[in-house]
């Protein structure tokens, strides 16, 4: 019950819903049993003889101020004899009429007033789980599954919200209904309304024998569920591979069993929830024929005050006590789903961000003098990564991070954005601490290029002005034109505002990483990080995508990851990295004239060539 009140906690302020839907809820309930007990008068309007109509007079005191029913029937033998059986058969169907209007419309606004709560608590719960995925540090979408994230944020969601909510409706709705049928029932008959109680709590046994298994099943069906849309995803991103290996009849095939697996568990889920509803109703049809043995005897033999009308309307109120009961165990067998669901939820928002501002955290000023790594260590779990790094870059420089693969080039440019913290050492900004400048501020002031230029499918222009929102068209065609992009930009369909497609698909290598070029350059920050930007083209956009990153470096503090050292031998400095470590610095006629591990890798790529 923790977790459930703590998904209805999602629908705070939950008052401004839950106050009128109980009004009209018991507005509801109050005119829904008034129609029923109208049947007993009904029946005796319409079938009550002459004698009776005599015997009737003009009191109303004969029956009980408890019974309902006999009150009405009362009333019912005074109309006939006041006004006569026509007029009162009219007065009769005439409060029928309004009686089920008014039925109907406090259910309707009910109904209403909970769709307005269960859309409030989505709202909220959607909102709480993307802000919080937002708010993770990098490496937590490295342990985790793409597809698992999206179906708590989508599917995991959804359930809890029908769950909880239609939990909500009938834990109150339901109560409320049987509370007022089971008013009108004892004032009909005590004896047979406490004989026909035994019905419930071997109800609820029952059920909760079936159910038992129920939380453990639907956990399974959720993890499996996201597996699947992992898998969706991965299998989109990748088609293009698994065509050219000739895999994709495996591919089906490892759908297909996650698929099954997933179909026969909810299959399972689907025959125990669906096991509740057939038994309590069973057991309530046998009740009812119990009552209507019972109950028939004593009016067949005289020795019941009940009389046939009564009893009829006593047998129609009963019949009607199993829908209450019936959704109650429906709802009680659907808990678990949307519990099992929301625990996953839950999870995923108390998940705390690691790169968390310090509560005296300041606002980095602009860059003016150094950025420092001092004895700096990191590793990914236990395998160490970064040994001992000290490294300063002056204002205004170029430096190159050069070595082997896997040596840590790419982790260091990561500690520099602070997407991670070091293990230990200190990463400096002008003599400030990164752990002890806001975020926001520090990666105001750093821009990046990769090696693979991430684009968003929307205009060419959204994605130039993705860090610069407020940006002009001439400020996006200035930044492309330093980029080149703007003659190819000027040849699409639509000129800027030309949707890229998924991931950017509708351009070139080369074009997507101009674009990339020219989002940095139009968010103009002191320092730019580019990694491997190169690495991945051919001759003739590399010449274009290097010409652009020459304009992007003027007059900026610039980074390089560099797989072609021709690339970067008018560097400032060079920085060697090899296995976490700093093998070697200087400028690339130094690093030569060392012969030292650079030389290798120059004479390699020469060779090569």
């Amino acid at each position: 019950m923790k977790t459930y009140f703590r998904l209805l906690s999602f629908a705070k302020p939950i008052e401004k819903f839950a106050i009128p839907y109980a009004i009209a809820t018991i507005l509801a309930a109050l005119f829904n049993t008034s129609l029923l007990t109208l049947l007993g008068p009904l029946l005796e309007t319409l079938f009550m003889d002459s004698a009776d109509v005599a015997q009737g007079g003009t009191t109303l005191d004969k029956a009980s101020s408890f019974d309902l029913v006999g009150q009405f029937s009362e009333f019912i033998k005074y109309s006939s004899v006041a006004y006569g059986r026509a007029d009162t058969l009219k007065i009769v169907c005439g409060t029928i009429v309004v009686v089920v209007f008014l039925a109907n419309f406090f259910r309707y606004f009910a109904q209403r007033f909970m769709e307005d709560l269960r859309v409030h608590m989505l709202l909220n719960l959607r909102r709480s789980v993307f802000n919080n995925i937002m708010d993770l540090q990098i490496g937590y979408f490295t342990n985790e599954r793409k597809g698992d994230i999206i179906s708590k944020v989508a599917s995991d969601v959804q359930v809890v919200q029908f769950t909880v909510t239609n939990t909500l409706q009938v834990v109150f709705k339901e109560p409320v209904q049987l509370i007022f049928y089971f008013a009108v029932l004892l004032s009909i008959s005590v004896k047979l309304t406490l004989f026909s109680l035994l019905v419930i709590p071997v109800c609820g046994f029952i059920i909760s024998k079936i159910v038992k298994r129920l939380k453990a099943q639907a956990t399974q069906a959720h993890e499996s569920f996201g597996r699947m849309i992992g898998f969706l995803d991965e299998s989109l991103v990748g088609i293009k591979i698994i065509k050219a290996f000739n895999a994709t009849q495996r591919i089906k095939s490892k759908f297909d069993n996650e698929n099954a697996f997933y179909s026969n568990l909810t299959r399972k889920m689907v025959r125990r929830q669906q096991l509740a509803s057939p038994v309590s109703q069973t057991l309530g049809v046998l009740v009812v024929v119990f009552i209507v043995l019972y109950g028939g005897t004593m009016i067949l033999n005289n020795q019941s005050e009940l009389t046939a009308p009564k009893f009829l309307v006593y047998i129609a109120l009963f019949s009607q006590v199993m829908q209450p009961i019936k959704a109650i165990a429906d709802s009680f067998s659907n808990i678990h789903s949307g519990i099992a669901a929301g625990e996953r939820v839950l999870e995923m928002i108390d998940t705390k961000p690691q790169m968390l501002d310090k509560p005296n955290a300041i606002v980095l000023p602009e860059f003016n003098h150094t950025l420092e790594m001092k004895n700096v260590n990191f590793s990914y779990g236990e395998k160490p990564i970064l040994c001992g790094i000290n490294l300063t870059i002056k204002k205004g420089q170029t430096v190159a991070l050069v070595g082997p693969s896997g040596g840590g080039k790419s982790t260091l440019m990561d500690l520099m954005s602070r997407f991670y913290d070091p293990l230990e050492g200190e990463v400096l900004i002008d003599g400030h601490d990164l752990r002890d400048i806001k975020v926001d501020s520090l990666r105001h002031q750093i821009g990046m290029v990769n090696q693979e230029s991430i684009l968003f499918n929307d205009s060419i222009f959204n994605n130039i002005a993705f860090g610069k929102p407020e940006a002009t068209m001439d400020e996006v065609i200035a930044a492309a034109k330093i980029a080149n992009a703007h003659e190819f930009i000027l040849n699409t369909e639509q000129g800027y505002q030309t949707n890229i497609g998924d991931r950017g698909n509708k351009l070139s290598g080369g074009q997507k990483q101009r674009i990339g070029i020219a989002r940095a350059v139009l968010a103009n920050p002191p320092i730019m990080l580019l990694d491997e930007a190169t690495s991945a083209l051919d001759t003739e956009s590399e010449k274009l995508v290097q010409d652009a990153l020459n304009n992007l470096m003027k007059n900026r503090t610039s980074i390089i990851i560099a797989h072609r050292l021709s690339t970067i031998q008018n560097a400032d400095m060079i920085v060697v990295i090899d296995k976490g470590q700093v093998k070697e610095s200087g400028s690339h006629r130094a690093l030569l004239a060392q012969k030292g591990l650079y030389y290798k890798l120059n004479a390699l790529q020469t060779l090569n060539d």
